[in-house]
Parts: structure tokens; C-alpha cells; sequence
């Protein structure tokens, strides 16, 4: 059929082959007046994509193409579309729809609806599933689509569209700011855009990670210090010393979070975004009691946070350690093994959409 019914992207037939992608055509959503067509031009890898494709958290509805940090251009934009004109640059993150007219969503709080659709794997009303980024199009509501200020590349802002806004909204929600000490516990894909975020917020910042070596980077990042939690009572220093620690491991369920709580304020909170596929420990609720901790997590960020991060990005002139890998099933294969199997420095973002989908008017 093709393209405006279907798109093409790289799809995975079964969990138990992850690596294996096979370039396929899936059909797109009815077309509605606030939709927008994009033609793909890069897309982050995420860490939810391993998740996903290895079935790590739960089954998935196959063939799936997975992909929620996009950015391409618009073009084609639905009759009550305000936002967007056809050409414009824009991105699409993890969700891609919600009911837009519940509680929350007249909150501001739409990245918690309980009908919100996800960028793929989820169904639409109309039956269809939704369908990621590594592919040649995406069909997303207007509210879900944003546009990318001019001065962010596209290569290093596609993660921003997940791994940026999944740390910058509870950064903000906690109060991040100068006068503030942060604590990030992992260096990695999300963790080194919340110690980027955190610093340009104004916050002094300090990275807590089982890896030595990941110091030197740290630093560069500008981090005040670097705390090493594979050392013997590491934790002793730091004593009532953070306003709050944002969790960016996946690692949880194997922490001492005795250790982790001791270094916190009377009332800190340790705040969950890296999601492990394991289960936490069981534990006493006299763990929170000596300094009245709070434990929590949370789920990406609300359409005004994403436009008030992608605004600080280019402000700030915020770039992430991002490398580009073409597009194709070797490109796909090769990017997730290396996220499953911590790889990388610290994301991928896939590119050279063209080359193979073509330029897509």
C-alpha cells in the first residue's frame, strides 16, 4: 500500500530474537484533524526499547518497531492543526496520545492519563497499534508534537525527547535550583542528561556510581564531586547532605538504599526514572523513619515541561554525549546490544533516514 496508509520501519517478530530486525510495513492510524504526519529523520535508542524488544518488562504485541525519541519534518498537518505548519522540524516523544480531556489531562498532568497511548505498542481507538521511530513515518497528535528550537542539532536533541524530559520533570517537580545539592546515582543514558539538566538549573551536583572509571566523566560534565558507592562506607561523608537523589540506575533492587537514605536532608526524597526489570527487596517501612525519607518514581514529563527543557537546551546550548549509528537492520541490532549490554557513551541516536526510506515529501 505504502505511505499515507502504512509506513516502513525496521520491526522485531519475536523476544526471543531481539537482535534480529527485518525492515517491514505496518499500517498507520486513521488520519484525524489534529494529527500531523512526520517523516523521520533520526531517532534516539532508549533504554525502553531493550526492555521492551527482550521482554524484559512483559510481553510485547508483535511485529513491533520500537523508537520514541523522534525528530523529522512535518508534512502533513491536520485541518485544526495550530501548532505546526508542513516543513517544520519537530519531535515525538514517549507518548503520543491521550484523552486530553480527563482531570489530569486539564492538569497538565496528560503523561498520567489513564487513557494515554505510547509512542508504540499501544492500541489506538480505531484498533491500530502504535508504532515507533525506527520506521520512515510517524502519525502523532498535535499535543504530542513538538517543535525543536533552531539551535539544537538534531542528532543530540532526538534522546532529549525521552531521556532528557524523563530526568528534567522531576528535577523540576523536586525543586531543583540554585541553594539546592543534587545527587544523581548513575552515569549513564539517563543519568548524564540529569547531571546536565541539574547543573544548568542552577543546582550543585554530585554523581554517585558503582563505576570508578565513569569519574573522569563526571567531572567533565561539571559535577561538584564524585562519589564512588562501591567504596567501604561510602555514604558515611555525606550524611544529611542532599535536598534529593534522582535515581537514574537500573540497578535498584541490588542497592543498600539504607546507605542511599542516610545521605539525604530530614524529608529528602530518592526518586526512581531508571525502572529495573527486577523487583525491589522487600523492606521495612522503618527504613524511611530516620529522616523521614520518601521513595517514589515517575513517568516522562507534560507537554509544557518538554517545551520549557528543549527552550533550556538550546539556551544553555546543552548537548548530551550522543553518537550516531545509520539506520538498517545491522545499524538496529548494533545499537540495542550495546544498550543492553551498557556500551555506550552514553546514547545512540539512529540517522541517515533518507538513504534508505528516501526523502518522503
Amino acid at each position: 500500500m505504502g505511505y499515507p496508509d502504512t509506513a516502513e520501519g525496521f520491526l522485531i517478530h519475536d523476544q526471543k530474537k531481539w537482535t534480529e530486525f527485518k525492515r517491514g510495513e505496518f499500517k498507520l492510524k486513521t488520519f484525524e484533524d489534529h494529527d500531523i504526519d512526520i517523516a523521520v529523520d533520526a531517532c534516539g535508542v532508549c533504554g525502553s526499547d531493550v526492555h521492551t524488544i527482550t521482554g524484559g518488562w512483559g510481553e510485547a504485541p508483535l511485529p513491533i518497531c520500537v523508537g520514541h525519541e523522534i525528530i523529522g519534518r512535518a508534512i502533513k498537518v491536520g485541518k485544526s492543526v495550530t501548532t505546526v505548519k508542513v516543513g517544520d522540524r519537530v519531535g515525538v516523544g514517549a507518548q503520543i496520545g491521550a484523552d486530553l480531556t480527563c482531570k489530569l489531562c486539564k492538569e497538565d498532568q496528560e503523561n498520567y492519563c489513564p487513557n494515554m497511548v505510547d509512542t508504540y505498542g499501544a492500541p489506538y481507538p480505531d484498533g491500530i497499534i502504535s508504532q515507533g521511530g525506527y520506521s520512515s513515518h510517524v502519525r502523532a497528535h498535535e499535543y504530542f508534537t513538538f517543535a525543536i528550537p533552531d539551535g539544537l542539532d538534531t542528532v543530540n536533541a532526538a534522546p532529549m525527547l525521552c531521556a532528557g524530559i524523563t530526568v528534567y520533570s522531576p528535577l523540576v517537580r523536586l525543586g531543583c535550583g540554585p541553594g539546592k545539592k543534587v545527587a544523581i546515582v548513575g552515569i549513564g543514558g539517563l543519568g548524564h542528561y540529569a547531571v546536565l539538566f541539574a547543573k544548568a538549573l542552577g543546582a550543585e551536583v554530585y554523581v554517585i556510581s558503582h563505576s570508578p572509571h565513569k569519574k573522569d566523566d563526571a567531572i567533565k560534565m561539571e559535577a561538584k564531586e564524585f562519589i564512588c558507592s562501591g567504596d567501604k562506607n561510602w555514604s558515611e561523608k555525606y550524611k544529611f547532605t542532599f535536598d534529593f537523589i534522582l535515581n537514574c540506575a537500573d540497578a535498584t533492587d541490588r542497592f543498600n538504599l539504607e546507605d542511599y537514605f542516610s545521605t539525604m536532608r530530614i524529608g529528602g526524597r530518592f526518586h526512581c526514572v531508571g525502572l529495573p526489570d527486577a523487583a525491589l527487596p522487600e523492606m521495612k517501612t522503618n527504613l524511611f523513619v530516620p529522616g523521614q525519607y520518601y521513595m517514589g518514581a515517575s513517568h516522562i514529563g507534560n507537554r509544557p515541561e518538554m517545551l520549557a527543557m528543549l527552550k533550556l537546551a538550546a539556551d544553555k546550548n546543552i548537548k548530551g554525549w550522543v553518537e550516531p549509528i545509520d539506520i538498517s537492520e545491522v545499524g538496529c541490532a548494533e545499537a540495542v546490544e550495546k544498550v543492553y549490554n551498557n556500551k555506550m557513551r552514553y546514547r545512540f541516536t539512529l540517522t541517515n533516514f533518507d538513504k534508505v526510506f528516501g526523502e518522503r515529501a
